[in-house]
């Protein structure tokens, strides 16, 4: 009964007087600045392996109070309780009682933003209602699954004045910063192409009936572990690359999108779906004639997509999780002058008139100097946040903007331009890959906006 009173509540919470107006890229309505030595509050919906990773950074910080968390898992409430107390934090109130329960935490006046980290499905409605709540939302990836979700998070965002960071924590990686300044400098001269992606064997995460993360295993559903319990059914029931932020996102502020360029148009296609199939059959728990091994699996095991801008560069973008292979997000950086192609095991790059003649350079010494200020400055301090200390920088950012009463620098625009990948690309496919135009979620403002992505210097 709680539960159907939640959803009529989430369906029915409005948005603030004025719908639809438009209030701008910068401060957020009736807040303002923290001063010195203010707290920022900020809550927590979901806090599995994900979330715990986010909370850690912040319990770290001693400008942040956490009011409360909210996840229907008992086990992850309590790993997160453990923490709490571990960092000498006061002890939190818990939300728990069903899947609505974050409504509830969400009427808090104590809280100024959320850090959501919770299956896909739920990302954009929660992000949706925290705005609606007069929260800003920091949103993990990615952002939406649909046309409808993308525009949901932008409208929510101009009717409320309240802000959803995308909080894409691979555009903080520290050669990623670094080729951006060498995109920004003009090392490269005017950019033409990339390539970026998500390659990435995750047959032991979609797979996992283990007590440990990546355990392995042939079970998902109701008899997985951890992530295999959701993402494994959008391999099952989508074909579309589902999970396309981490390589675009980098590439999305090197091309100034929804800044002075936008995306314009894609192409997708598929290849045929085996690797999982093939993983269930030669997996000691699985075999032949386990249940799984009769499934037929929608998703393709390699996703190209091929995307326009409207200053007329192309981005290949990659998604290709089912089959054996190391882990790379394959970014390619192209102009008239050069390019780099980098990543954990290659970093190489050849510029016209500087490298010897048709031969790569090793990448290093330019990252060095190129090095991105944010880095300098907080290099150390981003050590051991998580993901080689790309999770420092966006937590970061995501309480600098709301303490500063300022923008973040990975916007609502960003969440739909970058998540909109997903359902045109399933649409694409669909339809023997045919091209599907991207929406212009900015309403023209792309031709007059100015870069905000790691531009405050040593801040955000």
């Amino acid at each position: 009964m709680e539960n159907s009173f939640n959803r009529r509540k989430f369906i029915q919470t409005g948005a603030v007087a004025g719908a639809g107006l438009w209030l701008g890229a910068g401060s957020a309505l009736g807040q303002k600045k923290k001063k010195k030595g203010d707290k920022v509050n900020i809550g927590f919906i979901g806090v599995g392996l994900r979330g715990r990773n986010h909370l850690r950074n912040i319990l770290l910080r001693d400008d942040v109070h956490i009011p409360a968390i909210c996840d229907i898992d008992p086990n992850s409430v309590a790993e997160a309780n453990k923490m709490i107390a571990k960092y000498n934090h006061p002890k939190v109130d818990v939300y728990s009682d069903g899947e609505y329960a974050f409504l509830k935490m969400l009427e808090r006046p104590d809280i100024d933003g959320v850090i959501i980290a919770t299956p896909w499905l739920w990302h954009s409605r929660m992000a949706v209602a925290a705005m609606k709540a007069g929260k800003h939302a920091g949103l993990e990836v990615s952002a939406a699954n649909t046309m409808e979700e993308c525009w949901d998070l932008v409208n929510t965002h101009e009717e409320t004045g309240k802000h959803c960071m995308i909080l894409e924590n691979v555009c903080y990686r520290r050669d990623v910063m670094a080729v951006l300044n060498m995109v920004r400098e003009g090392v490269f001269g005017e950019l033409m192409h990339a390539r970026c992606g998500y390659q990435h064997d995750l047959r032991e995460v979609k797979f996992n009936n283990g007590k440990q993360p990546y355990g392995g295993g042939v079970e998902f559903g109701e008899k997985g572990f951890s992530e295999a319990k959701w993402r494994t059914n959008h391999s099952l029931k989508r074909n579309g690359d589902v999970y396309p932020t981490h390589g675009l996102g980098p590439i999305g502020t090197m091309m100034n999108i929804n800044r002075g360029n936008r995306f314009v148009s894609l192409t997708s296609t598929a290849t045929k779906a085996r690797g999982l199939h093939h993983y269930i059959v030669n997996h000691p728990e699985g075999g032949a004639n386990h249940p799984n091994a009769k499934i037929r699996w929608k998703q393709g095991d390699v996703i190209n997509t091929v995307i326009e801008t409207a200053a007329g560069e192309s981005i290949i973008v990659t998604h290709d999780c089912n089959l054996p292979r190391p882990y790379s997000l394959g970014f390619r950086v192209q102009g008239v002058n050069g390019l780099t192609e980098f990543d954990y095991h290659t970093r190489r790059v050849y510029l016209e008139g500087k490298s010897p003649a048709h031969q790569w350079e090793e990448l290093d010494a330019y990252l060095k100097k190129y090095d991105h200020p944010l880095w300098r400055k907080w290099g150390e301090h981003a050590t051991n946040a998580g993901h080689g200390g790309m999770d420092f920088f966006v937590d970061n950012a995501f309480v600098e903007f709301i303490k500063r009463n300022d923008q973040p620098p990975m916007d609502a625009y960003d969440a739909a331009a970058w998540s909109a990948v997903s359902p045109l690309s399933e649409q694409s496919i669909e339809n023997n890959g045919a091209p599907q135009d991207f929406p212009d979620f900015t309403r023209g403002r792309w031709v007059t906006n100015k870069p905000i992505f790691a531009v405050k210097g040593d801040i955000y």
